[in-house]
């Protein structure tokens, strides 16, 4: 098994000294290649749990494997694309790619190999742009690309695509589609639509909250591309929507 996720704990004292559970006994596996997204509440854990399995963040207690290697630390067999694409202002599109690569790499090579990712972004034309001469969608392809450049083997995305249009979003659903199969990557995909998490994914994990959970975890089976199955997509948010309202209504009724 690719990503081995075992009885995963996370718990914080709240500043009231009380202590609190984010994740309870969270347990999966991840294929190689293989496409996963996570889909749940705001509150649930998923962002923290994206973050354990990146390194980022210490467990309380479980562990988490990636190609039975045990994750304490970051490191770069694993590639981070956040919400916002949190890239350098000073820096050209190109110079922001090839950062995590430069003292790795020489000159010549780490250009090669970003301009290979920028092409693969369709971004190739803005390489010597800055940030804010592009879009937000342009900025967040060039995420992908920074984090595609590390070649890691597996792709982590904390709902990329969340602050974009739909429009924007949908257009960087193809890319990314793409993407994950001219590189085989292995991605976890943190997302709050229901619609974006059946569109991309081959499994769906929903959780739910207080404490963060797994409530069922879902195998798509519709051919791609999936909007020529809108029928069976319906069907699934339907589905998926049931696990999903009692754990809403909590979070509403904890804001209310």
């Amino acid at each position: 098994m690719f990503l081995t996720i075992d009885k995963l704990n996370k718990q914080f004292y709240t500043p009231e000294k009380q202590l609190s559970t984010v994740l309870k006994d969270i347990s999966f596996s991840a294929d190689e290649g293989e496409f996963i997204s996570i889909l749940g509440p705001s509150g649930c854990g998923k962002s923290t749990l994206l973050s354990i399995i990146a390194g980022l963040t210490p467990s309380t207690s479980g562990t988490v494997e990636v190609q039975g290697n045990r994750i304490i630390h970051p490191g770069k067999d694993r590639g981070m694309v956040f919400q916002e694409p949190a890239l350098f202002p000073w820096l050209t599109v190109i110079e922001n790619v090839i950062f995590p690569i430069k003292k790795e790499h020489s000159k010549k090579t780490a250009n090669e190999l970003a301009n290979n990712y920028l092409k693969m972004v369709q971004l190739s034309k803005y390489a010597h742009h800055y940030p804010h001469e592009i879009s937000g969608g342009m900025q967040q392809r060039v995420a992908i690309a920074r984090a595609l450049v590390m070649n890691p083997s597996l792709l982590l995305m904390d709902e990329p695509f969340g602050a974009l249009d739909e429009q924007t979003r949908s257009r960087l659903h193809v890319q990314l589609e793409h993407i994950w199969r001219d590189t085989k990557k292995t991605i976890i995909f943190i997302t709050h639509s229901i619609t974006e998490s059946i569109k991309l994914s081959d499994r769906v994990i929903v959780m739910g909250t207080q404490p963060g959970v797994i409530l069922t975890d879902i195998k798509i089976d519709i051919p791609r591309p999936r909007e020529k199955h809108k029928e069976q997509m319906i069907k699934l948010e339907s589905q998926i929507m049931v696990h999903l309202k009692s754990e809403i209504d909590k979070v509403i009724s904890e804001e209310t």
